[in-house]
């Protein structure tokens, strides 16, 4: 593609307030952390930022309130080159804010409140249908409500544009609804939440694939952390490697790697290799702290791609 793809993104915006811990609190305890950083992140940000970082052009949809909060995460997503000309602003609602407690081994625990996020409307998404209509991809998450998300992907197949559904955080949705979009890129816990299968392991994986394409998915993408990912069709399955990575801080490498394969897919890519290098991008977010500041520019994985066999 000559020109840079066109990604819609439609979901959330918080501000990260991330706390590095030896160990995790049992109820009552006060323990004292190792260090404290403050960011920006949303999943519906975090994957824009991902998407415009590795080239795509990228307008972001969404609420956040009236506040200071609001306000620097909307100056941070420009000055990552996303447009935020379609973000409202809302009064009645506080922006979305995540607390993310850190272990050492860059496990987290993440808690969110969704605030303005809660706002965001079918009736905000019809405000944008042009933009959607013109888009090359459109993007969306389940950090707003899941009538705004079954309403935007209905009106991505409406326009014929492609749409790729991350189902995070877990939760139970109507899978029919979700259906006509192309991509359901989640995790292990999300696809064991969405099929109603409550255990891990290789076998119960590939039982989540059956139900998730039974059910009309048309591509499904199922990331296993440093294992890589699944990816699967009604005529394709395949296991595709991850990379070994010197890991800090897992926080938005899930995004990493939502935002960077629209870019790759939306490019022309084939969907192996876009998966692949989606992998290799999630993986350099993880060795850095933070959600959109561990984000890499293009040169930087195009120069790790090389790097790598």
């Amino acid at each position: 593609m000559s020109t840079p793809p066109r990604i819609v993104v439609v979901g959330s915006i918080n501000a990260d307030l991330q706390f590095m811990s030896p160990v995790v609190p049992r109820g009552g305890q006060t323990i004292l952390g190792s260090a404290f950083d403050m960011g920006f992140g949303g999943k519906g940000a975090n994957q824009a930022v991902a998407a415009s970082l590795c080239g795509a052009q990228v307008t972001m949809v969404a609420a956040v309130g009236a506040d200071s909060l609001g306000a620097e995460a909307l100056t941070n997503l420009q000055a990552q080159g996303v447009d935020t000309s379609a973000v409202r602003v809302t009064p009645d609602a506080a922006t979305g804010t995540a607390l993310i407690l850190v272990e050492p081994s860059g496990e987290n625990r993440i808690i969110v409140v969704k605030g303005a996020n809660d706002r965001l409307s079918p009736a905000d998404i019809d405000a944008v249908a042009g933009q959607i209509a013109a888009a090359d991809m459109v993007l969306v998450q389940f950090e707003i409500p899941l009538q705004t998300v079954y309403h935007t992907v209905r009106l991505a197949q409406a326009h014929h544009v492609p749409c790729m559904i991350n189902p995070a955080p877990a939760l139970a949705a109507d899978l029919t609804a979700l259906a006509c979009g192309d991509y359901l890129i989640l995790n292990e816990t999300e696809a064991q939440t969405m099929t109603g299968r409550a255990n891990g392991g290789s076998t119960d994986l590939e039982a989540c694939l059956d139900d998730l394409l039974a059910s009309g998915m048309r591509r499904v993408v199922l990331t296993v952390g440093a294992k890589g990912a699944m990816l699967a069709s009604r005529t394709l399955r395949e296991r595709i490697p991850g990379f070994q990575v010197a890991t800090v801080d897992t926080t938005g490498a899930g995004d990493a790697f939502m935002g960077s394969l629209a870019t790759f897919l939306t490019e022309g890519m084939p969907e192996r290799e876009a998966v692949t290098r989606a992998n290799l991008y999630a993986a350099l977010s993880a060795t850095r702290i933070g959600a959109q500041k561990s984000f890499a520019r293009r040169a930087e994985l195009d120069a790790e791609w090389a790097r790598r066999p």
